[in-house]
């Protein structure tokens, strides 16, 4: 999802769909948040995206320790980014227990981040695999410089610009994962996400019997049958992409970021009690 330009630190405040995401969720989870707990606050989250966070990373050190949220609905054993957000629960319980306001801060930032670039229709497109193809086989972990990570390599100039051109030219990969990216933005900008999706007590009910990613999951595969980016690809934005992403899509995702961070307060509590 787009977060701004992640040219300075608070870059995103208006347009960045993160850190709306995280404002609400925010504000959702405050009446569920133990009273003995020092939970990160939405300007201490906030601190964390845009230039502080995962797209920032992509543009200060391009492939190296580079955040990868993409997944595969129908690949059920395409873990790496359930695994990351795991880690990211696990590391916020223990900053949380040891009360490191700032460390518990970036976990929940980073998490909420992953969780959802995860449920973007635009991170369900192979991406990995079609740049390994434009670029002769080679991983993205090759990708080590700006200019490696613009431009597409090819056996001579022709292959160079048709490469490029599938890449970055009109309906091109990158300028239809971009263009979906922002019409999410455009569209709930001046929308009231409050909708029967928001986080409740069954929600808290339900991540304390259970794995976070099985919770996640589960909305994964809500949002991958709406068919939106299929759909996008094909027609442009339209009235059903603008209203599915304001009453189910985006609020669903502010319901698995609450979830993610209600699940590292259950993790914080079995360690207290440890």
């Amino acid at each position: 999802m787009y977060s701004g330009t992640t040219l300075r630190t608070k870059s995103g405040r208006m347009m960045g769909v993160h850190q709306r995401i995280d404002r609400v969720a925010r504000r959702h989870i405050e009446e569920f948040l133990p009273h003995n707990i020092n939970f990160p606050s939405s300007r201490q989250i906030l601190h964390f995206e845009g230039l502080n966070g995962p797209d920032g990373i992509k543009r200060k050190s391009p492939a190296c320790d580079e955040p990868w949220h993409f997944i595969n609905p129908e690949d059920p054993e395409d873990t790496m980014l359930l695994d990351m957000i795991d880690s990211h629960i696990n590391n916020m319980a223990k900053a949380l227990k040891e009360k490191n306001i700032q460390r518990s801060a970036f976990e929940a930032a980073w998490m909420a981040h992953a969780i959802t670039d995860g449920l973007t229709p635009a991170h369900h497109y192979p991406l990995e695999e079609k740049l390994e193809k434009l670029r002769g086989g080679q991983g993205i972990e090759t990708r080590n410089s700006t200019k490696e990570k613009i431009l597409i390599p090819g056996k001579n100039a022709r292959q160079k610009i048709k490469n490029n051109w599938e890449f970055w030219g009109a309906k091109g990969v990158m300028t239809t994962h971009f263009n979906f990216e922002l019409g999410v933005a455009t569209t709930i900008s001046a929308t009231s996400l409050e909708t029967v999706y928001r986080f409740n007590f069954s929600d808290v009910e339900r991540v304390k019997n259970t794995q976070y990613r099985e919770f996640f999951k589960e909305i994964l595969q809500n949002i991958y049958s709406m068919d939106m980016y299929n759909e996008f690809q094909k027609k442009g934005w339209t009235r059903r992409l603008a209203r599915e992403t304001k009453q189910k899509l985006v609020p669903l995702i502010i319901k698995a970021v609450c979830a993610g961070w209600y699940s590292a307060i259950v993790k914080y509590e079995d360690l207290n009690e440890g």
